[in-house]
């Protein structure tokens, strides 16, 4: 555990903490609040100076966090705030801003892509948060000062912005990032469909049963899906089996959405016999960032930084899925730059000393 360092002689920046009422969040269908907090960190100069424009960063939190949370109050570690107090007040980084969205759902996150299932969240940070940002500080209101960055979920989310969004991001930071879709996900299901099972009506008795037939809407939820998230929305003390249960759920919210299915979303998996259903997977794979390089290699071409590391003892392996973006960046001829480090998928905030440097020289 790291030792919690000293703020004193350090300058520190200012929190300002808004409130902003989203159009595009309207009728979600998880009903999630449409009025979100954003937290802003200032620069300790930004008071005392009338013009100066600064880059700005946006934090894309992991599953089950909100930008925010990187605020709170750490015991033997630094929050985010005194990261970047610390990192500006040895001159390790330049003064500038970092946008907190609150991106949180019923579902313990998403994925900052657009889903009908969750919520259309790349549009709200693209069109909604970053004019409002703009209009209320003094950034540099380019993409080319304007930069994501985030873990797990997080970082998955600044690469797909990367891939899909570069006319609004000039520079992004992946730690850990989803990626390989084949390794994380696809070996967790096995404990999630189990898990489910607590959910099934009638519930399961021993004694011989008949074959085991597929389900006759290939995908669908049959009752226990809906059972066990209305289970989990009551219970205030959710096991890490529900947990991860609940995180593959919202993926599948993310990369599976259907209007027309139970909860409006499909599965990958039949629910009682646990096979694969290969349509069902492959519109997971269409959202992989190892499938899509090649696909927007263009896009990718254009930011002025892209910056990616995992530590090689990540507990869902995802180093990887980031060896194998790495070669395929590489291959595709996109200039990045790739670390690993030893450590597993925890408590790895301490690796924003390299990358937040690294996005604000890229971004200066």
């Amino acid at each position: 555990m790291a030792r919690k360092q000293s703020l004193a002689g350090q300058q520190r920046g200012t929190i300002i903490t808004l409130e902003h009422t989203s159009r595009i969040l309207e009728g979600n269908l998880l009903n999630d609040p449409v009025v979100r907090s954003v937290a802003v960190y200032l620069p300790a100069n930004y008071d005392r100076t009338n013009k100066r424009r600064y880059t700005v960063l946006y934090d894309l939190a992991g599953f089950t966090g909100a930008g925010p949370a990187h605020l709170n109050w750490k015991n033997f570690d630094e929050n985010l705030a005194e990261q970047l107090d610390r990192l500006i007040s040895t001159g390790k980084l330049a003064p500038l801003i970092v946008v907190f969205p609150d991106c949180f759902t019923a579902l313990g996150g998403n994925q900052y892509i657009n889903s009908s299932a969750i919520g259309r969240y790349a549009d709200y940070l693209t069109r909604e948060l970053i004019p409002f940002v703009d209009a209320e500080f003094r950034t540099h209101a380019t993409r080319e000062h304007r930069g994501c960055f985030g873990k797990s979920s997080g970082g998955y989310g600044a690469m797909i912005h990367a891939m899909r969004y570069p006319q609004f991001w000039g520079a992004i930071a992946n730690h850990s990032g989803d990626a390989y879709f084949d390794f994380v996900y696809r070996a967790e299901w096995p404990r999630t469909l189990t898990h489910l099972q607590n959910f099934k009506q009638p519930r399961l008795a021993p004694g011989q049963r008949k074959a085991q037939k597929a389900q006759q809407n290939p995908g669908y939820d049959d009752g226990r899906v809906q059972r066990f998230l209305n289970a989990f929305w009551a219970d205030r003390n959710p096991t890490q089996a529900d947990v991860m249960t609940i995180m593959m759920l919202a993926m599948a919210a993310s990369y599976d959405a259907d209007k027309h299915a139970p909860n409006g979303f499909r599965l990958p998996f039949d629910l009682d016999t646990g096979e694969l259903l290969p349509r069902r997977w492959q519109t997971w794979l269409r959202h992989d960032p190892i499938e899509l390089v090649s696909k927007y290699k263009a896009n990718l071409k254009t930011l002025k930084g892209i910056y990616i590391d995992c530590g090689w003892r990540d507990q869902f392996h995802i180093h990887y899925g980031s060896r194998q973006l790495s070669r395929l960046l590489h291959q595709q001829g996109i200039q990045h730059r790739y670390e690993e480090f030893d450590d597993n998928h925890s408590a790895i905030d301490y690796r924003m000393d390299v990358s937040l440097p690294y996005l604000a020289r890229r971004l200066s």
